[in-house]
């Protein structure tokens, strides 16, 4: 039941990313049907830039897909019908985990949720520069959660924490 639950914790999370990233693909891409002026570029390239560092790197890379893949591995080794049911949920880190993660994880995806409901506001080409650098990022942290997840069951030297509030490994 645990690899069952750990595979659809990290498919589950997988899927939601990678739906983002489809459904960002198609604003991106309209944008560049519009005219772009040099002040559009510059932004574009700042924006790519900055996302794809802060959100991709730090955000995917050194945050969250080591997270979620512990914690798969966690689940795995310690599986019960709530976290394998919830296994995305609980890969990502909404339950079970230290409260700090939990409140940043929650606050997260509120803010999430609040800059999608604005930048869809937003007229072509803008909405599609910001999509852009977004659509990278989450690509970005699509193959990274791929590779840890990957890393988590194979590797003998995986050493992420999966940051469970009775800091049990």
């Amino acid at each position: 039941m645990g690899l069952l639950g750990a595979i659809w914790g990290v498919g589950g999370v997988l899927l939601l990313v990678g739906y983002a990233v489809v459904r960002l693909t198609f604003p991106t891409l309209d944008a560049f049907s519009h005219h772009f002026l040099w002040y559009h570029w510059v932004v574009l390239v700042l924006n790519v830039t900055f996302v794809a560092y802060f959100k991709g790197y730090r955000g995917f890379h050194k945050g969250l897909s080591p997270r979620v893949a512990a914690r798969a591995k966690y689940l795995n080794a310690h599986a019960n019908a709530l976290r394998v049911l919830l296994g995305p949920l609980y890969c990502m880190g909404y339950f079970h985990i230290i409260k700090k993660k939990q409140i940043v994880t929650i606050v997260m995806t509120v803010g999430m949720v609040l800059l999608i409901v604005l930048v869809r506001l937003l007229s072509q080409p803008w909405r599609g520069i910001i999509d852009a650098g977004i659509a990278l990022a989450l690509s970005w942290g699509f193959i990274s959660i791929l590779i840890f997840s990957v890393q988590a069951f194979t590797s003998t030297e995986f050493d992420y924490s999966p940051q469970i509030p009775e800091q049990e490994t």
